[in-house]
């Protein structure tokens, strides 16, 4: 009978420190015992976290607070929104990303923290046991009330980001301070700073993005997996409708509304921009078909960018097919040509090509599709020309293009008149998508420590909303992608969202 209570003690102790899944966190536990016991509920339908804790706090040598974790191992990114809930009694109150060495409540770790207050920084215990850091001993800048944060590890070294809605964001801590092991745990976590009292929180947009090194080549390396996502671009809610182990790219949102079309392995796949089951769509004998493709403006018909064995540059060949599959017919005889958009008269399509008179620089072109001369636009000697796509009303082709140095977003006429630059910052901004509405361009940013003339998989980017018309570009997403992630027209047919692939990397350990 002694051995039975001691059984159930031990049992219901490990049942209350070690709780079960919760949306992408395989555990979710209570860490230093804290008087008032806390939670952590997903919530499906907009795929956010609300959590309730209690705690003394996180701080000196111990800590109290609730933690929803994986178990994660190498380089990786952590990225959400976040919200103390409520007027709350301690100004201390703190959330936000957590990386620890152990459920100990002593464990090293790396926070990246916002206060009840509306300080936000970067906190660390070095080694176990050993008491806190407060920022102000390394002398790190203290921002006030981002919603936004991001925590970064490269090897040893650790970077919080933070930033409102709309900006970029802005690194204000690094430190390599902590003596973290390669496998660690990260997630999200709330405490009340007062052991009395329970203290709610809300995340959104959570993301835990394992990263490879600079130099790893998607092609050679080999792939990380893909998720689909869907947002909405005005609050800036995201969620993930559909995830593989392996890559594919660029969704295009079909003109009912319902369905995504997306490459994978060289077929085009639809499916229900809730989730499902991918269905593959019938395209002949174009079975190569890469990240180019696009829907007409009118939803009949298909175009697509499919390679051919033993052309120029790859053999990158434009077709046409009805959009319920068919077998498809050539638009583009020259190689290498890469499909970006259509005419709104469903006539014409645009696209990037490279020919020999202007070597290996791409410009833009446009074709009939039923036959005709090619027509060049663009005529760059060197650097790049891409990513054209015409707005709804038929008066301009937006485009990005290295004319002014680093690659920026442009527009000209329909007959390559008129060019006019939209975008003027560091960063390097490709594939502009103009909404059906013919308000907004979204695009995607890399970082200035990427070439203008590449836009390669695996990076740390954003996305970013401006007026048609050019203006204060607004950070809508932040995530890691690259090549892939929103290469063709992906704005749904009421223009309030999108849709695009994000990656990250082996999928994470369970909680013990």
């Amino acid at each position: 009978m002694k051995w039975l209570l001691l059984y159930s003690t031990s049992f219901l102790f490990s049942l209350s420190f070690a709780q079960g899944p919760v949306g992408i966190f395989s555990g979710h536990a209570d860490i230093g015992s804290p008087a008032i016991k806390g939670d952590a509920q997903y919530h499906p339908l907009d795929q956010s976290y609300h959590l309730q804790a209690g705690g003394y706090n996180i701080w000196f040598g111990r800590d109290e607070f609730h933690y929803a974790f994986n178990t994660i191992k190498g380089d990786f990114i952590l990225t959400a929104n976040f919200k103390l809930l409520g007027k709350g009694v301690d100004t201390h109150r703190k959330t936000g990303w957590m990386v620890r060495a152990s459920k100990d409540d002593d464990a090293a770790h790396m926070t990246a923290t916002v206060h009840g207050d509306g300080m936000v920084a970067l906190q660390w215990r070095r080694m176990k046991g050993a008491h806190m850091r407060d920022p102000q001993d390394e002398l790190f800048t203290k921002k006030q009330g981002t919603e936004i944060i991001q925590l970064e590890r490269q090897g040893k070294v650790f970077i919080m980001r933070v930033a409102h809605p709309g900006e970029p964001l802005q690194e204000i801590g690094r430190t390599d301070a902590v003596d973290m092991p390669d496998e660690v745990l990260a997630g999200i976590f709330l405490s009340s700073h007062n052991p009395d009292v329970k203290e709610e929180a809300m995340a959104w947009n959570v993301r835990i993005e394992q990263t490879v090194p600079d130099d790893y080549n998607g092609y050679a390396h080999g792939v990380l997996p893909s998720r689909l996502e869907v947002m909405n671009v005005f609050d800036g809610k995201r969620r993930i409708v559909h995830e593989d182990k392996g890559r594919f790219e660029a969704p295009n949102w079909m003109k009912d509304g319902k369905r995504l079309l997306f490459n994978q392995g060289g077929a085009i796949y639809t499916l229900p921009v809730e989730g499902g089951q991918p269905e593959k769509l019938n395209t002949g004998s174009a079975n190569r078909n890469n990240n180019d493709h696009v829907i007409s403006f009118d939803g009949k018909w298909l175009a697509i960018s499919s390679h051919r064995e033993g052309m120029p540059g790859g053999g990158s060949t434009i077709y046409v097919l009805p959009i319920t599959g068919g077998e498809p017919l050539l638009v583009t005889d020259s190689t290498p040509s890469y499909l970006h958009g259509w005419s709104p008269d469903g006539k014409e399509v645009v696209y990037t090509a490279q020919r020999r008179s202007f070597g290996p620089t791409y410009n833009i072109f446009k074709k009939p599709v039923k036959g005709g001369k090619e027509t060049q636009l663009t005529f760059l000697n060197s650097g790049l020309a891409d990513g054209p796509e015409y707005s709804p009303d038929g008066k301009w082709i937006y485009y990005n293009a290295t004319e002014s140095g680093s690659m920026q977003v442009w527009r000209m006429r329909p007959d390559g008149s008129g060019k006019e630059q939209l975008t003027f910052d560091e960063y390097n901004n490709w594939f502009p998508h103009i909404s059906p509405d013919n308000k907004w361009i979204v695009f995607l940013s890399f970082p200035n420590t990427v070439s203008p003339n590449d836009h390669p998989f695996y990076k740390r980017v954003m996305l970013r909303l401006m007026p048609v018309a050019g203006g204060a570009p607004r950070a809508i997403a932040y995530l890691y992608g690259g090549q892939g992630t929103i290469n063709t027209p992906s704005w749904s047919p009421d223009s309030k969202h999108i849709a695009f692939v994000s990656n990250t990397g082996p999928a994470v350990k369970q909680a013990n």
